[in-house]
């Protein structure tokens, strides 16, 4: 169909997690599931911005998954995919440093996402 334009949101990331979203080895991105997420849906871009800079990386939501706890979500989605260079209990313990208990108990988002390369403008919007 065409007319349709996706949705573009711009969140932070953390340098480590940018840097592997932008070199497309980071398939995965976990986010609270706070109510300005909720619309989130496939074909929509995420803007990554490393806070206080100017750089982004654009990537195209394929999937989004909900689940009870980060625990589940690293088990439903794979520990590799979200960051595959520490073991699970490493991630479920930075996960949750990031999040505390109280975000947690909102649920937990897994974007599954994929770059947007060069020349593969995304929408504007």
């Amino acid at each position: 169909m065409t007319g349709i334009t996706a949705r573009v949101h711009e969140l932070d990331l953390y340098r480590q997690y940018f840097d592997l979203v932008a070199a497309g080895r980071k398939s995965v991105e976990v986010r609270v599931k706070y109510p300005h997420l909720a619309d989130l849906a496939a074909g929509d871009v995420i803007r990554f911005r490393i806070k206080g800079t100017a750089e982004t990386v654009d990537v195209r939501v394929t999937r989004v998954n909900e689940y009870p706890t980060f625990e589940a979500l690293l088990d439903g989605e794979g520990p590799e995919n979200v960051n595959p260079t520490a073991p699970r209990a490493q991630q479920l313990a930075n996960i949750r440093s990031i999040y505390g208990p109280e975000k947690e108990a909102l649920g937990a988002l897994a974007l599954s996402i994929t770059r947007v390369m060069a020349g593969q403008r995304p929408p504007s919007g």
